[in-house]
């Protein structure tokens, strides 16, 4: 068993795990964050990301250790009180989901991509970027459209703070 302390979602917690615990694992289980979903345990569907010191991250394939002393966001962490992030804003307005169980992953890896490209996107490199993100549901069409959506609406939030 180790203590691993950490801050999620801007709140300090520490948590006694056992060494192989996973970090979706000590979020889900431990923390009852259940946003961060499971998907395939081998980091290719994109469902568990999160952010870890202000990057995405699988969340399947990382030891909670690693984490220690580490600021990790989730999907919960995102919005400010009852305000949408500009991303999950986007992707409703988009129509950017089906089932939703990818969509978490699909709004944490979207917004690292933008975040990375600083709002200069197009639909290739959106595509592109969300290779690592799986969803059974859609052609990704309303997905791509959501991303670049929040793009502009990010920008805009970022310049009016």
């Amino acid at each position: 068993m180790s203590t691993v302390k950490l801050t999620v979602n801007g709140k300090a917690v520490a948590v006694d795990v056992e060494d192989r615990t996973l970090l979706v694992q000590l979020l889900r289980d431990h923390l009852n964050l259940t946003g961060t979903h499971v998907g395939c345990d081998t980091s290719q569907c994109g469902a568990c990301v999160v952010h870890m010191d202000g990057r995405a991250v699988k969340s399947c394939t990382m030891l909670a250790g690693q984490a220690d002393g580490a600021n990790v966001t989730t999907i919960e962490g995102i919005a400010k009180g009852e305000e949408l992030h500009p991303m999950q804003a986007a992707f409703r307005d988009n129509h950017g989901l089906q089932c939703g169980y990818c969509t978490p992953g699909m709004i944490m890896s979207a917004i690292d991509i933008v975040q990375r490209h600083g709002g200069q996107l197009d639909e290739a490199t959106v595509r592109h970027e969300l290779e690592g993100n799986i969803c059974r549901c859609t052609g990704y069409h309303n997905i791509v459209k959501a991303v670049l959506d929040a793009a502009g609406r990010m920008k805009v939030a970022q310049a009016a703070e």
